[in-house]
């Protein structure tokens, strides 16, 4: 069986898709990315209602994007909102407290993922206690009602 070229008016040509097929969801300067750390992509399951993870810091920023549901997010410093699937979110870490990730729904699920720059040997999460939680309670934005 003998193979022959396609000839040139046959070949596919190159796409030019990759051209505009990126869409910007959000850009954002970390403070800092710890010396030697490595990056940890995790998603996040929470189910109708559930108020999601106690406070907590990260030892380095975290970058994350709202697959399904509605999540309630509260940063130090930050006013509470809500993110929708589709929507992106970050935070600085470091010393800052993540005090809401919850499922802002009663009737739906939350799924988001979560990318970290975590410091080597430290856990990713660390949660805050209630003492500390009122030496800052300056830090936390006026909540909605």
């Amino acid at each position: 069986m003998e193979v022959r070229p396609m000839p040139r008016t046959q070949q596919k040509q190159r796409s030019s898709a990759w051209e505009t097929a990126i869409t910007v969801l959000q850009e954002a300067e970390p403070p800092f990315i710890p010396a030697g750390a490595h990056e940890m992509t995790v998603v996040v399951e929470f189910p109708p209602g559930d108020p999601g993870t106690p406070p907590h810091r990260h030892t380095g920023p975290a970058f994350g994007y709202v697959l399904e549901g509605e999540m309630l997010l509260e940063i130090e410093g930050q006013p509470e909102r809500v993110v929708r699937a589709g929507e992106a979110f970050w935070e600085p870490g470091g010393d800052v407290i993540h005090y809401q990730d919850g499922n802002n729904r009663d009737d739906i699920p939350l799924r988001f993922t979560v990318t970290m720059l975590c410091e080597p040997g430290k856990p990713m999460l660390t949660l805050v206690d209630d003492e500390e939680l009122a030496r800052r309670k300056e830090r936390r934005a006026v909540r909605r009602a």
